[in-house]
């Protein structure tokens, strides 16, 4: 059966948003400025820190995917989580109902990080609260001539990520060598976006650097496949973070760190964290 090629409908560079009070620097490369317009996700912020990072903080009805670039993140939450994750570890945490957690930098070092703020659907915004690593080591890989796609979420070419998910969402990291193609396989009713982390590549026939983001809208048909191109006359690899999701398309009012349908249901969330409906704050050491 044929399956659609994929356009690119732009390629943005997001905002240098520089330091403050918890990060050495920050870039946000998706705005929550028109959350329609990259629904199902709505924040990708990159951040460099070493102290204080970002300490105790509530989250309601959406999910986080943190993705350390570099360094080691500390983290800990009011469920009973606690851990560091290294360079190339990712952080499914489900704030759901109401979550407070804390990021750092282990021994105040550093940390380099990537966070996708991916949104929910009104009957899912409640569900209990979850917490996944989706660690590189365990991680499935295609392997081919010249590519590695790194599957931590959906399923691509038969091969199923471990995350789970509350909304479908398919999220790769593929490493391409100079001179080859990729045609990466994307449901088509999928929104997508691919972030190059290293080099330079080639999404959809448009040239994309380090640091910029190639946007994909739904198309129609029964599948549909992203091209992917690293240039030949480079002496280092393309690396990108592809992640695809189908629009929600419900109304969206995001609200500090809470995202939800409506204005009243931000005002709820902020009267349930104050009055202790997220649990206590957490008096956890550092580890």
């Amino acid at each position: 059966m044929a399956s659609t090629v994929r356009t690119v409908d732009r390629v943005e560079d997001g905002l240098h948003a520089g330091p403050d009070a918890q990060v050495d620097d920050k870039r946000l490369l998706i705005l929550p400025t028109d959350p329609a317009r990259t629904d199902p996700f709505l924040v990708l912020s990159e951040d460099w820190f070493s102290t204080p990072g970002f300490e105790w903080h509530p989250h309601r009805g959406l999910e986080t995917v943190t993705f350390v670039l570099d360094g080691v993140l500390e983290h800990g939450d009011n469920i009973g989580n606690a851990g560091a994750l290294e360079s190339g570890d990712v952080q499914w945490m489900t704030a759901g109902r109401g979550i407070i957690h804390r990021e750092l930098a282990y021994r105040n070092e550093r940390a380099h990080t990537l966070q996708l703020w991916l949104n929910l659907p009104a009957g899912a915004r409640m569900v209990d609260t979850r917490y996944q690593d989706v660690l590189a080591a365990g991680r499935p890989r295609i392997t081919r001539p010249g590519v590695v796609i790194d599957v931590v979420s959906g399923t691509v070419d038969g091969v199923m990520g471990p995350a789970l998910n509350h909304w479908p969402v398919q999220g790769v990291i593929v490493t391409i060598e100079p001179g080859v193609v990729v045609d990466l396989p994307v449901p088509a009713p999928d929104r997508a976006f691919a972030l190059v982390l290293d080099g330079s590549a080639t999404v959809a026939g448009h040239q994309v650097n380090a640091g910029q983001v190639a946007w994909s809208e739904p198309v129609s048909g029964p599948g549909s496949s992203l091209d992917l191109r690293a240039a030949p006359d480079t002496d280092g690899v393309a690396r990108l973070m592809i992640y695809s999701g189908r629009p929600v398309a419900e109304p969206i009012v995001m609200g500090g760190s809470f995202v939800m349908n409506h204005a009243h249901e931000i005002e709820q969330a902020r009267r349930d964290f104050r009055s202790g409906g997220f649990g206590p704050v957490p008096r956890l050491a550092r580890l």
